[in-house]
């Protein structure tokens, strides 16, 4: 199978160079600087899983590219899902294509379905802690590399299809796992980043920080449950342990990570503030329920 990273941050970026140093068949989607730079010099991987590589792997901008691809990983931020991707996958796509997105924010793959809908779009998520270090470079911090993936109710894909895109990433050092559910997976992976993402923004610390008792994990485990009654409201299958599920998550992280929210916020850049702190809240009052953290740390953050 042929794969079209679509968005080579820190994401896309570990995705692709797993799948090349595996073998795939890889081609990147990347613009700027951090694209010239791959061009030149190849796509840097700094890896605490694979160590360190240089890897040769084709790279366009969207507007270049004119191939064909089996699967596409739409990996860029939640902002940036626009008419421009749609033509993308419009353009790449053949009548056996599946889209994977791998976003932070919750019903991605339904709202890029409604963009394309002559095209099988999938959905999931990553744990993972990666992002650019540099023009062409991407760093994977940490032990975790999960994802997964699978389709919504009504949309009808090959078992067979699923498990290939499954070998090829397992085969690649990733963990990858087609969901029975990805309505709840995709919710519980918000419920994470978006606690994650906004405690860390908050107070401005790495995750290190969140693992130690105190105010700063007691904001996140309040972020963690009044998201997990977001779910329960919203009819969602969720796990009974949704807060401690996210604790087990924080624990393993590299201490010093933080979210690309926090990053691109420090940054002066634009962020995925809107669609990790502020649409949790909007669906949380109109369903009814009370999320005292959110509204308190959502303060600091009203002129994002």
């Amino acid at each position: 199978m042929n794969y079209l990273i679509a968005g080579t941050g820190g994401v896309g970026g570990s995705i692709a160079a797993f799948l090349a140093l595996a073998g795939k068949d890889v081609t990147c989607i990347a613009r700027g600087e951090h694209l010239a730079a791959i061009r030149e010099h190849g796509l840097r991987l700094h890896s605490d899983l694979k160590g360190e590589h240089t890897l040769q792997i084709p790279a366009y901008t969207a507007e270049e590219y004119t191939g064909k691809a089996d699967v596409i990983f739409v990996c860029v931020k939640g902002y940036s899902i626009d008419e421009s991707i749609a033509e993308l996958i419009r353009r790449t796509a053949m009548p056996e294509t599946i889209v994977i997105p791998i976003l932070n924010v919750y019903g991605t793959g339904p709202r890029i379905q409604r963009l394309v809908p002559g095209v099988t779009v999938l959905d999931g998520c990553i744990y993972i802690v990666g992002f650019v270090s540099g023009k062409g470079e991407i760093t994977q911090m940490g032990k975790i590399f999960r994802l997964v993936y699978g389709a919504h109710k009504g949309t009808v894909v090959s078992r067979e299809t699923l498990e290939a895109v499954q070998r090829d990433l397992q085969e690649s050092g990733i963990k990858a796992e087609i969901s029975d559910d990805i309505n709840r997976d995709t919710f519980v992976k918000w419920s994470f980043i978006s606690a994650m993402a906004v405690t860390g923004a908050y107070y401005d610390v790495p995750m290190g920080e969140v693992q130690k008792p105190g105010e700063v994990r007691d904001t996140f485990i309040g972020l963690s449950r009044e998201s997990a009654e977001l779910g329960h409201k919203l009819g969602i299958d969720i796990p009974a342990d949704l807060v401690e599920y996210n604790l087990k998550v924080i624990d393993k992280l590299d201490p010093q990570s933080t979210a690309s929210m926090q990053k691109d916020m420090a940054r002066g850049h634009e962020s995925e503030v809107q669609g990790l702190l502020f649409d949790l809240i909007e669906a949380a009052e109109a369903h009814g329920v009370d999320i005292p953290t959110y509204r308190k740390v959502a303060r600091k953050f009203t002129n994002h």
